[in-house]
């Protein structure tokens, strides 16, 4: 009996030994990734440090997120690319400002007037049918389309008072590169820069305004201190933005970790739901630092017709742009008949 015990006990030891000397070497190491956001230090603290830090504690040990800020490992019109090749591992942007080159890019950030409310973004991917387009295309150039959120409308902030559309003609505006394309329409000049200059290039005079944000971001990272007026007419009710990632590296990542990823990156859409939505509101009403300003419905009206002129150019481009279109269409023509509160007029 001893003898028969020793040896089982024996065996059973070297057979744990073994096993843990087989054990995969992924099981045994860190996953790392490198993930860099389109948004400086001051915006990431509320619209994506919140989720990694979440992300990483719940994965215990076996991944962990490294955070960078705009333009830290690579300048933000450079990250697809980056991504791409695999010197990042995954991204925060939208498709326009990371130059992107997909059929789908100029919808991301602010297709003009396609979106009135935040709730306007999820409804569309989630069931009208972009999300699966998103994923198709992005599969197609090696990229892994995690997921999109509604993030904050798109105002001007400016130096000088906007109440009509003559106002906008010579200013030279940061913005995107479809908002910019848009509104050169009206006489804007769009400029280009990397995120962290803006500030300095409104105080030096390089730039009159911004067309980049809502009120909440204009306070957060310090531009309502460098501009005076904010418009509160909008090109965009919200901003369309992604969570992506380098295929290879997706594809490298143990299941229940992909699925701690995309509750993490739905953590932070849904916080900067309600917070640009609770922000907005809030920083019209009770901050004094950018007074309001307004265009006449009527005047203002002319800019949604050629909004409207705008997607039957962009449909006309591919027949992925069409089809996107159509379904853009078709979700505001349904809103529209829905009424209030989906939509007022």
């Amino acid at each position: 009996m001893k003898t028969s015990r020793r040896k089982f006990l024996t065996s059973g030891a070297l057979a744990a030994g073994a096993a843990t000397l087989a054990a995969p070497a992924r099981a045994q190491s860190t996953i790392k990734w490198r993930l860099q956001t389109y948004a400086g230090p001051a915006l990431g603290e509320h619209v994506i440090k919140p989720a990694i830090d979440a992300f990483n504690e719940m994965a215990g040990g076996q991944m962990e997120i490294e955070l960078y800020y705009a333009d830290q490992l690579v300048p933000t019109g450079e990250l697809f690319r980056a991504m791409q090749k695999g010197t990042i591992d995954a991204v925060q942007s939208d498709d326009d400002s990371m130059a992107s080159p997909t059929e789908v890019t100029v919808f991301g950030g602010y297709f003009p007037f396609a979106l009135r409310y935040s709730l306007d973004v999820p409804a569309l991917f989630n069931s009208y049918g972009l999300d699966e387009i998103w994923k198709e295309e992005y599969a197609k150039v090696g990229v892994k389309h995690i997921s999109a959120g509604s993030w904050d409308p798109c105002n001007f902030a400016t130096k000088k008072p906007v109440n009509s559309l003559a106002d906008l003609r010579g200013l030279r505006i940061f913005t995107f590169p479809t908002a910019g394309r848009f509104l050169s329409r009206f006489g804007v000049v769009p400029v280009t820069l990397p995120w962290e200059d803006v500030e300095v290039a409104l105080q030096t005079g390089e730039l009159d305004g911004i067309a980049w944000s809502g009120i909440t971001e204009d306070y957060t990272v310090g531009w309502a201190d460098v501009t005076s007026y904010f418009l509160t007419n909008n090109i965009s009710g919200a901003w369309i933005g992604h969570f992506f990632a380098n295929m290879d590296r997706w594809n490298e990542v143990p299941p229940h970790l992909q699925t701690m990823l995309k509750v993490a990156f739905d953590s932070s859409h849904y916080y900067r739901q309600h917070w640009y939505w609770a922000g907005e509101a809030r920083l019209r009403v009770e901050e004094t630092k950018l007074q309001l300003t307004s265009i006449d419905d009527a005047e203002w009206a002319t800019v949604e017709a050629e909004a409207a002129k705008f997607w039957d150019e962009i449909a006309s481009e591919s027949p992925v742009k069409a089809k996107v279109v159509e379904i853009i269409k078709k979700y505001n023509d349904t809103m529209h008949k829905a009424g209030k509160p989906y939509r007022f007029s």
